[in-house]
């Protein structure tokens, strides 16, 4: 589920295995990667082991069959005594093992025409007959524990609410100025710019409303600050594109394709404000990454964002193209707000640790495999 490394889940995925290194004494695992994919984890190769997955395997119905037919005999090969599923599209009816599975999110109850029909069926049915068989879930925020309740029937006596972290060695303040000097040479945002990093997926991140308050923020004010969007296109980033074309301002608007990990610390420092108004969300990295290198962010609360961004962001309602540009107005204009932001999300951000949540994981796998036996 990493999708080379562009998702949300890869760097859940990333960040975890790197914090478990430390913790890895004692024990031994073994990761099962796709073959293109074993550059991604060269971090990992000396404290763990990697099998590879035949390309082969990499469609997506392949690859479902892959984890419910291949996949239970590596495991009894290999004696495994827990199997963790970083995500719920690849859970795994038989029983090889104790089975841990993190879910992120259920938005397939939640934002209509998220998914084509096929994968919004697996998400709100298969899935749901899938969690109730496995042995321990995590849920990454306390929202997500809540929607397993409610749409699945899991009790919490059977789901662990266990935070993300972000990478504080990574995203931290820096020197402004050099951000805005290597933002400017590389994709040109030679002024005040908003930045919204996230797949460019339609309707659920929502960039359409953005783009429209854009709009509105840019007729009233008469700002020459500039939207950088960043993010590979997704479902529906046609909508998008069309959108950004049609737009009053549409020179102000900039794509910026995938931001790689080494230049993404440097584009938070360098934006003026992070606008983050998606439909749903089940954690939510972008907002507390940017609060932690010291950008003011703009803020829907749906799904857990409430919860990730606390009294650290501007919260808008993100079906209100009006509310959007206010918010945006607010912080072109007012810089003491701007100021506070800043303060509050660098200390919102400190609450996130990779290291407790890897410690926190441990001690499920080891409870889940005492279950076992």
């Amino acid at each position: 589920m990493i999708q080379r490394g562009k998702t949300g889940v890869a760097q859940y995925v990333f960040a975890l295995l790197k914090a478990m290194i430390p913790l890895s004494a004692g024990h031994e695992f073994h990761l099962f990667v796709l073959e293109e994919d074993r550059s991604l984890f060269d971090f990992a190769g000396d404290a763990m082991k990697i099998v590879a997955v035949p390309e082969t395997e990499r469609p997506a119905v392949r690859n479902v069959l892959w984890h419910q037919r291949t996949l239970p005999g590596l495991i009894r090969e290999r004696g495994l005594d827990v199997m963790h599923v970083p995500s719920y599209r690849r859970l795994i009816w038989p029983r090889p093992c104790a089975r841990v599975a993190t879910i992120h999110d259920l938005a397939p109850f939640h934002v209509r025409g998220k998914y084509d029909w096929k994968r919004m069926i697996y998400g709100r049915v298969i899935v749901k007959r899938l969690a109730r068989r496995q042995e321990a879930i995590m849920a990454v925020s306390e929202n997500t524990a809540r929607d397993l309740e409610q749409f699945f029937g899991l009790g919490r006596d059977r789901v662990t609410v266990v935070w993300n972290g972000i990478d504080h060695a990574r995203f931290q303040p820096g020197e402004a100025a050099t951000a805005k000097t290597g933002v400017a040479q590389r994709w040109g945002l030679d002024r005040p710019f908003f930045l919204y990093v996230s797949r460019l997926e339609h309707p659920g991140k929502n960039h359409v409303r953005l783009i429209e308050a854009f709009d509105q923020f840019k007729a009233a004010t008469g700002s020459n600050w500039l939207l950088a969007l960043g993010g590979s296109d997704w479902h529906g980033a046609e909508a998008i594109h069309a959108a950004a074309k049609s737009a009053r301002y549409s020179a102000d608007i900039r794509f910026l394709g995938f931001v790689d990990d080494p230049s993404l610390p440097e584009l938070y420092r360098a934006s003026d404000a992070f606008v983050y108004p998606s439909l749903f969300e089940g954690f939510g990295f972008p907002p507390i990454e940017a609060m932690a290198c010291g950008c003011p962010v703009i803020s829907s609360a749906r799904g857990s964002l409430r919860e990730v961004v606390a009294d650290a962001a501007e919260i808008v309602e993100p079906e209100s193209v009006t509310d959007i540009a206010g918010a945006l107005t607010r912080l072109a204009t007012e810089a003491p707000r701007r100021n506070r932001l800043v303060a509050t999300g660098f200390k919102n951000a400190q609450r996130f640790r990779w290291d407790r949540c890897a410690a926190e994981t441990l001690e499920i796998y080891e409870r889940a495999r005492r279950a076992r036996t």
